[in-house]
C-alpha cells in the first residue's frame, strides 16, 4: 500500500510539472496509463477502496477508457453505481428531482457533463443547414448579418422572415442524442428551451413559436406555444428572448419538435419581417447550480 501511495504522489508531481523523462533521457508527457502500468502489478497487495479513491481523483473519461481494462476488479469498481454516485456528490451533481433518482449514475454523470444545445445551426452560420422551412411566404426566409447586439452573446447572422408567413422547424431524435427510453422516462429531466427574437425598426412584425414533446409515433405529449407577439412600426428593435422549461411531463418523450418564425404586418416585399437565431433545446438532468 505504501509503495502504491509513493507511486501515485510520484506521479501527481511528474503530471503537476507537465512531462517527464523516458528510459532515453527524451522528455515525453504521461499519461493516466504510465500509473496503470506500474499499479496494475500491485493490484493484489492494494486495498480496493484505496484505488477507489485514487479513481475518483482521475479524470472520468480516463477512468472509464485505461483504467476499466486493468483486471475485473478495476471494471467492477468503475462498473458500480456507488462510484458514479460518489463522484456526483463530490462534484455537486444532483438529479432535478431527488425523488427520480437516477438508476445509471455513470450515464447520468456524463450526459450531465456534455449538457449542449441539440439544435443544429441555431445562429445561421451555415445558411438554413438542419432547418425544415416549413412554410416560406413572400419573398421566404433569408439570411442576414446582426447589427444588433443580443446581451450576454456573439451573435453574427440571424434569419429574417418575409411579407407571408415563414415557420422553419427541427425535429430533434433525443436516442440518437444519446438519451435513451429508460434515461428519459425513468428521470424525465427538465428540457429548457430558448429562442432570440426581435423586430426591424421601421416595420411592424409578429414572432410564434411552438415546442412539442412527442412519443415514439410523433404524437404530442407536452406543448409549449405561447400567444404571438406583435411588435408594432417604429419600435426599438431590441432582441427579446423567449424561455420555457418543461417539466413533470411523464413518460414516453422521444423527440423534441421546434418551430419558430412569423412575418411583416406592412406586407412590404424584402425582408422586413421577425429575425430570429441563437436558439437552443437542452436536456438538464441535474439540479442548476
Amino acid at each position: 500500500k505504501g509503495l502504491f501511495i509513493l507511486l501515485l504522489r510520484s506521479y501527481c508531481i511528474r503530471q503537476s510539472c507537465g512531462r517527464g523523462h523516458d528510459a532515453s533521457g527524451n522528455r515525453r508527457l504521461l499519461s493516466v496509463w504510465d500509473l496503470v502500468k506500474h499499479c496494475s502489478g500491485l493490484r493484489s497487495a492494494v486495498p480496493l477502496a484505496v484505488v477507489e479513491e485514487i479513481l475518483l481523483n482521475l479524470p472520468a473519461h480516463q477512468v472509464v477508457r485505461v483504467c476499466r481494462l486493468v483486471c475485473r476488479e478495476w471494471k467492477e469498481l468503475v462498473d458500480s453505481a456507488a462510484h458514479w454516485r460518489e463522484r456526483c456528490r463530490r462534484e455537486g451533481i444532483q438529479p432535478q428531482d431527488p425523488s427520480r433518482a437516477p438508476d445509471g449514475w455513470c450515464q447520468f454523470y456524463f450526459l450531465t457533463k456534455k449538457r449542449r444545445n441539440l439544435l443544429k445551426n441555431p445562429r445561421a452560420e451555415e445558411e438554413f443547414s438542419g432547418w425544415k422551412i416549413v412554410e416560406n411566404g413572400g419573398d421566404c426566409w433569408t439570411v442576414e448579418d446582426n447589427y444588433v447586439k443580443i446581451p450576454n452573446f456573439t451573435v453574427a447572422k440571424y434569419f429574417v422572415t418575409s411579407y407571408w408567413l415563414c415557420l422553419k422547424q427541427q425535429l430533434i431524435d433525443l436516442k440518437k442524442e444519446g438519451y435513451n427510453a429508460a434515461f428519459m422516462d425513468q428521470l424525465q429531466p427538465h428540457i429548457k428551451i430558448s429562442d432570440w427574437y426581435a423586430p426591424r425598426c421601421d416595420c411592424g412584425s409578429v414572432y410564434q413559436i411552438c415546442v412539442e414533446l412527442l412519443d415514439q409515433k410523433k404524437k404530442p405529449i407536452s406543448t409549449f406555444e405561447p400567444e404571438q407577439v406583435f411588435f408594432p412600426q417604429w419600435n426599438d428593435q431590441q432582441w427579446c428572448e423567449m424561455t420555457h422549461v418543461f417539466k413533470d411531463y411523464g413518460p414516453g418523450v422521444r423527440f423534441i419538435r421546434f418551430t419558430h418564425g412569423g412575418k411583416d404586418t406592412q406586407f412590404w416585399a424584402g425582408w422586413y419581417g421577425i429575425r430570429v437565431t441563437n436558439s437552443s433545446v437542452e436536456i438538464c438532468p441535474a439540479e442548476e447550480r
